[in-house]
């Protein structure tokens, strides 16, 4: 899959066209906005944080930030599908404390609506701004009838269930559904892969795990050797990948468990695609209106998942922090996919450039990035590592920026 972001799409506007006086857009003129910026977060997940530690790394006191956020914990659950399997946990960090470190005003509240300079929340609160990131998120929606819909929230609650009929012998066939129009597969293979492999050590030798999967291969998006790869941990645990599977194939007679589908968050005043999210341009500014940038699950981008979310969020920064007149050029959005798949006996990582010809993907049982969290975030993932209560699952407790380890292909395993 190679995917293609372009600077300036035909059919939109040219947000140069209606800025105030005295802004700049990407060097586009001399002048750069008056210090302090405002700059207004909406959501607090991982795009929010990532693009907020980069802005105050890229333009420090050049802007002045505000993180207006619905909830007051940061939930950081991509080792959430480990927990019922007692090899993981999440992570939460308070809002609260967040906004003191990086010197953030916190705001309590959704976004609901955006107007040139000025943002509303649901409550009816007017906050204003000079540049606006739009970092909302998606909802998670049921998208296979018949089938338990999994999410992270539900992890617990979904698999813990399912787990203890295992034990007790009343499920035999479970299957493990991939949706039409998912946006992150990987959690499927997670769940497929430590069922089987608990299920053996409870003594349920029987127990029959499917993957059904509208993929052309396993993790097909990662690279022809990533996929291969997860083919010989899947043969290892005894579980069989249908792929090709569409809605109208039959999962009777199995316990289905499937991902859900993304669902877009509407916010007045934006524009949207067809399915509701937002467009935006190379460098995450939102198409056709001036000083609004967005990023994460929230805008028109296929593949929804947490390292792509901060790559986004940091894109955007440094264009924020450009037109705060901090000394750097913007760079596009590059999109580089990073996983860590949890076999259930260890873990799997695994990378590919998406915009690279010829990238296959490379995989490792060790290490490719550091620190090694399933979220590698440049500036999130030292940040939340320095700030856990003990070690994370699998990971160690390194300060310092991401840093990429490049393996030969050759040596994958």
């Amino acid at each position: 899959m190679l995917l293609r972001v372009s600077t300036e799409p035909d059919g939109w506007p040219d947000p140069m066209a209606a800025r105030p006086a005295g802004a700049t857009v990407h060097g586009m003129t001399s002048t750069v906005h008056p210090a302090p910026l405002r700059v207004l977060v909406a959501g607090g997940g991982v795009a929010g944080m990532e693009a907020i530690l980069a802005l105050d790394e890229l333009a420090g006191a050049r802007v002045q930030i505000t993180l207006l956020a619905p909830e007051s914990t940061f939930a950081y659950r991509p080792m959430a599908v480990a927990v019922p399997f007692a090899r993981g946990r999440v992570q939460r960090l308070e809002l609260a404390a967040f906004a003191r470190e990086t010197g953030t005003l916190l705001v309590r509240g959704s976004l609901d609506s955006v107007e040139p300079g000025l943002a509303r929340t649901s409550a009816g609160a007017v906050l204003p701004y000079d540049a606006l990131l739009v970092a909302v998120g998606a909802w998670s929606e049921p998208a296979v009838r018949g089938a338990t819909t999994w999410t992270q929230q539900l992890d617990q609650e979904v698999m813990g269930g399912l787990l203890s009929d295992i034990e007790q012998g009343y499920t035999k066939r479970v299957a493990f559904v991939v949706p039409e129009g998912a946006t992150w597969p990987l959690p499927a293979y997670e769940l497929a892969l430590m069922t089987a492999w608990d299920a053996r050590d409870m003594g349920q030798d029987d127990v029959e795990i499917t993957i059904h999967t509208p993929e052309e291969a396993p993790m097909a998006i990662f690279g022809e050797h990533a996929s291969e790869s997860l083919q010989h941990d899947l043969d290892e645990a005894g579980v069989t990948v249908h792929t090709g599977w569409t809605a109208r194939d039959d999962l009777s007679g199995r316990r289905a468990i499937a991902l859900p589908r993304a669902a877009a968050r509407p916010v007045a005043g934006l524009p949207r695609d067809e399915r509701g999210f937002v467009p935006v341009d190379a460098h995450g500014r939102v198409k056709g209106l001036y000083g609004v940038w967005a990023a994460g699950d929230c805008i028109a981008f296929p593949i929804k998942q947490g390292g792509l979310a901060a790559q986004q969020a940091d894109t955007a920064a440094e264009s924020i922090a450009a037109l705060a007149g901090a000394p750097l050029e913007p760079r596009p959005f590059r999109p580089v996919l990073r996983g860590v798949l949890l076999t259930g006996r260890g873990r799997r990582w695994i990378r590919r450039s998406l915009e690279t010809a010829g990238d296959h993907g490379e995989t490792q049982r060790r290490a490719l990035w550091w620190p090694p969290t399933k979220v590698a975030g440049a500036h999130l993932a030292p940040y939340l590592s320095m700030h856990a209560h003990g070690p994370l699952p699998g990971d160690e407790r390194p300060a310092g920026r991401l840093v990429e380890f490049r393996v030969p292909v050759g040596g994958a395993s």
